[in-house]
């Protein structure tokens, strides 16, 4: 059933307008949720959880009303904070345990069997033992996703959650949250890792400045970069001038200067040969272009 937001804002007490007439259709799967720190994306998400009440809007959670039905939703939704902490004094299967109980599984053989179960499926079995705030970064996240997935909910939302992971953990982290997504089942990712989206994404809004600047597939924000993206070789010093004129994706040193690889809608007084996108050349794109925060006068 999915999610469904309609002119949705917040306005702060101190004036500053998070968000701007949202309007959002989520389907069942993986949603990537991307932007800059301080583009909404954790306003939404509190939002979305019935932790922040809106200043106006409708939004509608698998057929719930948020305004209206705040405990239903929050008994069919998993969340996993940006800034999870967890309580000192638990151990990881104790910890978990508490989560299940909060969650409504109230019978002890049930809550058993989930942990156990849960546990082995985060890879962290082995560990159950030890106290959650002992565990590592990557392993404190899987606890995270652990918590959020404990009582099988229909729509689970979950805020950076791979800031700070070494690659294999990103990978294991994207590729948990992808088995729990083919149980038709609503997830939000929410990052400004373009990595996390592209990899495991059908669909996906991009957020700069409280308003939604791009909504669709990941595909179809590809295909606006096509003939963007260029490849420019220069010197040391004509390096600092380039960065100036165009936003510079990456450097290459070769030989005695630089491959150089910018987006732009056409680039002048260099020798440049046009290169296929990926999603970040794409989202650079729009940040830089789209968005007017760039101009080449």
């Amino acid at each position: 059933m999915g999610i469904s937001i309609k002119n949705l804002n917040k306005v702060y007490p101190n004036g500053n307008h998070a968000l701007k007439d949202i309007n959002l259709e989520i389907p069942t799967g993986m949603f990537g949720l991307l932007g800059p720190n301080g583009a909404g994306k954790s306003t939404l998400m509190r939002i979305l959880v019935a932790l922040m009440e809106p200043s106006s809007g409708k939004v509608d959670i698998c057929g719930y009303d948020l305004m209206k039905q705040r405990k239903e939703i929050r008994a069919i939704l998993g969340y996993l904070p940006q800034d999870f902490r967890f309580f000192a004094k638990y151990k990881t299967y104790e910890f978990l345990d508490y989560a299940a109980r909060l969650s409504g599984i109230t019978r002890k053989s049930v809550r058993k069997q989930a942990v156990d179960e849960m546990l082995e499926n985060v890879g962290l079995f082995d560990v159950r033992d030890r106290y959650a705030n002992k565990l590592s970064g990557g392993m404190k996240r899987r606890l995270g996703i652990a918590q959020a997935l404990i009582h099988h909910p229909k729509v689970i939302i979950v805020d950076e959650p791979t800031t700070g992971l070494d690659p294999e953990e990103r990978i294991r982290f994207r590729n948990l949250l992808s088995e729990a997504s083919e149980n038709d089942v609503t997830i939000i990712l929410s990052t400004h890792i373009v990595g996390d989206i592209s990899s495991t994404c059908n669909c996906m809004a991009l957020m700069n400045k409280g308003e939604v600047s791009f909504y669709g597939a990941p595909q179809d924000m590809l295909k606006q970069a096509e003939g963007k993206v260029w490849r420019i070789r220069v010197s040391g010093d004509e390096l600092h001038k380039v960065d100036k004129l165009y936003p510079v994706i990456s450097t290459i040193p070769l030989g005695t200067g630089w491959e150089v690889q910018v987006v732009a809608d056409e680039v002048k007084g260099y020798d440049a040969e046009s290169y296929p996108p990926n999603l970040e050349h794409a989202y650079v794109y729009y940040m830089e272009n789209k968005l007017n925060r760039w101009t080449n006068d």
